[in-house]
């Protein structure tokens, strides 16, 4: 038997394998995400934002296979059966984060924005933070199954730079509809930045769960 208040991977080195590999998408499509914006906004949506936004897909499209892969084990290998449940919760949870930035990505292909340049530095800021928000919620989530002392550090990170992310969203929103822009394109950029907030939003819900699971397991 393994004992829950440290890894729970001592006799399922092949579930652990394919989690870490779970967790390193989550920080991928981040990654990927604040450069195809870099890119766009730069260059708009030519073949370096085209190129960048394909690769945040395929980190989608192969993130699922993971998840689908995950969840087959822990059903048909009967894998931590204590907390299977939960486990399947965080999976899902963290699935979503992925399948939003890879949402987003693809409505700039979609819409083309025209982004005046005064908002270039600040969509990146913005950018910056929701990815260093993601990338913390996938080390808090993956301290769940390896180090659960250090999920709640983690997990204060999170909480920490999403309430950054409704700060800079909003203060973007509040001197965009200040501008002498036509109603459309403020409404238009508006809907994209709340897009890009949610992001960190999501993570933020993840986080919610992902304490209640840890306070579960301390039990």
């Amino acid at each position: 038997m393994f004992h829950l208040k440290g890894s729970l991977f001592s006799q399922t080195k092949e579930l652990e394998l394919q989690i870490d590999k779970f967790h390193d998408k989550v920080i991928d499509a981040a990654m990927t995400f604040k450069k195809a914006i870099k890119k766009y906004l730069n260059e708009g949506c030519g073949e370096a934002y085209k190129k960048a936004n394909k690769q945040v897909k395929k980190i989608e499209h192969d993130a699922d296979n993971l998840r689908r892969d995950i969840e087959n084990r822990l059903y048909i290998q009967n894998l931590i059966p204590d907390l299977r449940a939960d486990v399947l919760n965080l999976v899902e949870n963290i699935d979503k984060v992925i399948n939003k930035f890879d949402e987003v990505a693809y409505r700039f292909y979609i819409e083309h924005p025209d982004i005046p340049k005064e908002y270039h530095i600040r969509l990146l800021e913005l950018c910056e933070q929701v990815s260093d928000c993601c990338e913390n919620m996938a080390i808090a989530s993956r301290a769940f199954f390896r180090d659960i002392s250090t999920v709640r550090d983690y997990s204060q990170k999170v909480y920490f730079i999403e309430h950054e992310t409704d700060l800079t969203s909003g203060a973007m929103k509040e001197d965009l509809f200040n501008t002498d822009l036509p109603l459309a394109n403020k409404l238009q950029l508006s809907a994209l930045i709340t897009e890009i907030e949610d992001i960190a939003d999501i993570a933020e819900d993840c986080i919610d769960e992902l304490l209640i699971f840890t306070i579960k397991r301390d039990i």
